[in-house]
């Protein structure tokens, strides 16, 4: 008995190891210090808790000292900036009524707020900007990550669970693309010290009913999306974030200086 047991786990290691191909799944299991496999959003999803973005979810686009546009881009969701004002929101076209909340654009399917349009927007900006500073703060401040280092830093062709990935480095994602493989209440995390670059073309694939919703980039350094990139998820950049021209982002685009786009998509 102990020996068909012994023949059996091997084919079933054997069956991982040729599944897994040229690429790499990590699973996040229950760990020894109890770290693996935490509720997510609603306490039955694997990964870490969400982060808690509050009244910064109410924009698809929100920055703190410049928006820029060229080519035709296409933006589903509001749109803000604080505290530069709206002469820093260049490339929209802007349209505006004295004494009004908030602007509208040919380009964005939403509503623009400044800093210095009628009030109650200027607190709203205000609360809006600080919540993201939090939010970058809570998702910075995560411990006990289930991958450290992993790739030593570039996670291209990777199948990656849910869970809380930590670097000391920046992140690249070339040509190949990612893939974050869970369910709709599954959460990741990605903490990353320096830069974040997803190559020109790269695709990053949401697989299992995965939500961008449910995936966060908190970058330290500047987040690039090369031309054509297929990005996920929302990034909390406490630089600058660049989309190249026709890069699609399907999630969030949060700032803490400034976003600039090129003939982009960018929607929740």
């Amino acid at each position: 008995m102990k020996r068909t047991a012994l023949i059996a786990t091997a084919i079933v290691i054997a069956l991982v190891v040729v599944g897994l191909g040229a690429g790499y799944i990590w699973l996040t299991g229950n760990k020894s210090d109890g770290t693996g496999d935490r509720g997510g959003s609603d306490g039955s999803g694997a990964g870490p808790a969400t982060v808690n973005l509050r009244s910064a979810a109410d924009f698809v686009i929100l920055a703190k000292t410049g928006i820029s546009t060229t080519g035709t881009t296409s933006i589903v969701g509001d749109v803000g900036i604080s505290p530069a004002a709206a002469s820093f929101i260049t490339g929209f076209g802007l349209v505006y009524a004295s004494g009004a909340t908030y602007s509208t654009s040919s380009l964005v399917t939403g509503r623009v707020y400044a800093s210095d349009y009628a009030p109650p927007t200027p607190t709203k900006m205000t609360t809006a900007v600080s919540d993201m500073e939090t939010a970058y703060t809570d998702a910075a401040g995560r411990t006990n990550p289930d991958h450290t280092e992993l790739g030593a830093g570039d996670i291209t062709s990777m199948t990656l669970a849910p869970g809380l990935y930590k670097w000391g480095t920046g992140v690249i994602i070339s040509a190949a693309g990612v893939t974050l493989s869970g369910g709709a209440s599954d959460v990741w995390i990605f903490q990353i010290a320096q830069n974040l670059e997803v190559a020109g073309g790269a695709h990053v694939t949401l697989s299992g009913g995965a939500l961008a919703s449910h995936v966060f980039w908190q970058v330290a350094g500047q987040a690039t999306i090369g031309t054509t990139a297929v990005m996920q998820g929302i990034i909390l950049c406490q630089t600058a974030i660049v989309l190249n021209t026709g890069a699609t982002l399907d999630g969030m685009a949060l700032a803490q200086s400034a976003v600039s786009m090129d003939a982009n998509t960018v929607r929740k």
